[in-house]
């Protein structure tokens, strides 16, 4: 489940420090990219951070006060794309969209004065990444976009109930006994399946068919009839 943008203060190393990774369930330094501005929703940007790229997650580190930071996994991330139009935003930036959990309620992203510590960062749906030197946009972009592909959507398993729909292995399997759990008709051309117990599904089923071939042969033949007496 989406986690969402969050506050991140676990650093290592002596000034600004640098952001301790899980590297030990593979997480690796992509990219590092120095004075960088954050803006969290509709607030005013930060102070020019250091961003820090990484094959799971994207970290902002605040330059002037170590316990300032910010981080949100790329799996969290729905959409990033570079912004160049003025009228969208004054600065070219990276532009992110955020998966929260409440997506489908109206999220009240903070005005410009709030403090951070009033602001809900679990609701925050946008935020923009602003290099000072915009010719690294592109660069940052395909970045964003490689670590994406590392960091695909989980598949969630398929609830548990009856599946009507069947392969073609499961159709060969009904002659043999492999699968017990169910019944197939022999015919590749019509599989319709059941559980066990379920006669009348199947007697109904195979009197349709039956019924369907009768029709079908006396169609046949009435047209040779009148061929016949033509």
């Amino acid at each position: 489940m989406a986690v969402g943008l969050r506050q991140f203060t676990q650093r290592t190393g002596d000034g600004a420090g640098e952001p301790i990774l899980d590297t030990e369930n593979g997480e690796e330094l992509i990219r590092v990219q120095p004075s960088v501005s954050i803006v969290v929703g509709t607030r005013a940007p930060e102070s020019p951070g250091t961003l820090y790229i990484t094959s799971k997650q994207v970290v902002w580190l605040s330059d002037v006060d170590r316990a300032k930071g910010y981080a949100v996994d790329f799996l969290s991330l729905s959409l990033h794309a570079v912004s160049r139009d003025p009228e969208a935003y004054p600065s070219p930036c990276i532009y992110t969209q955020i998966e929260t959990e409440d997506d489908d309620e109206d999220v009240d992203e903070g005005s410009d004065n709030e403090s951070v510590e009033a602001l809900d960062l679990s609701k925050v749906t946008e935020m923009r990444l602003v290099p000072s030197d915009a010719s690294q946009l592109d660069n940052l972009f395909e970045i964003f976009c490689e670590c994406a592909e590392l960091n695909p959507e989980p598949i969630e398993e398929e609830e548990e109930g009856h599946n009507w729909v069947f392969s073609a292995d499961q159709l060969e399997n009904e002659g043999t006994g492999e699968d017990p759990g169910w019944h197939f008709f022999q015919d590749p051309t019509n599989p319709i399946g059941h559980s066990n117990g379920d006669n009348d599904l199947a007697n109904n089923v195979l009197r349709l068919q039956i019924n369907d071939q009768r029709f079908e042969d006396a169609e046949e033949m009435e047209q040779e009839n009148e061929s016949d007496h033509q």
